[in-house]
């Protein structure tokens, strides 16, 4: 099992979340209002002149499901070129308590 992230700027987050869902993903987390500093993607970072805060959202999935979490944000990424998505995964581990 993996942590699938993508990272994107809050603005877009409707177009985002609807591409996820749409492709099947109903379970997910965000968080919200978040910064950080890209050195190729400024308009990420909140900074000014910037569009706002960034936003994450979080996806657990196998690791079949990631090329096509990839995928989508492919997708994205070309309909939206110079928003700075960024994807990542780590591996996950679920305790039930």
């Amino acid at each position: 099992m993996k942590m699938f992230v993508i990272v994107y700027v809050d603005y877009l987050d409707e177009s985002v979340t609807n591409e996820f869902k749409q492709a099947g993903y109903t379970s997910y987390m965000k968080f919200h209002g978040l910064t950080g500093e890209d050195e190729k993607y400024e308009a990420m970072i909140g900074s000014p002149g910037s569009h706002g805060k960034i936003k994450s959202l979080f996806i657990h999935a196998t690791d079949e499901k990631i090329p096509h979490l990839l995928d989508i944000v492919k997708k994205l990424k070309e309909r939206y070129p110079t928003c700075g998505f960024r994807a990542f995964t780590f591996p996950l581990e679920e305790y039930a308590l």
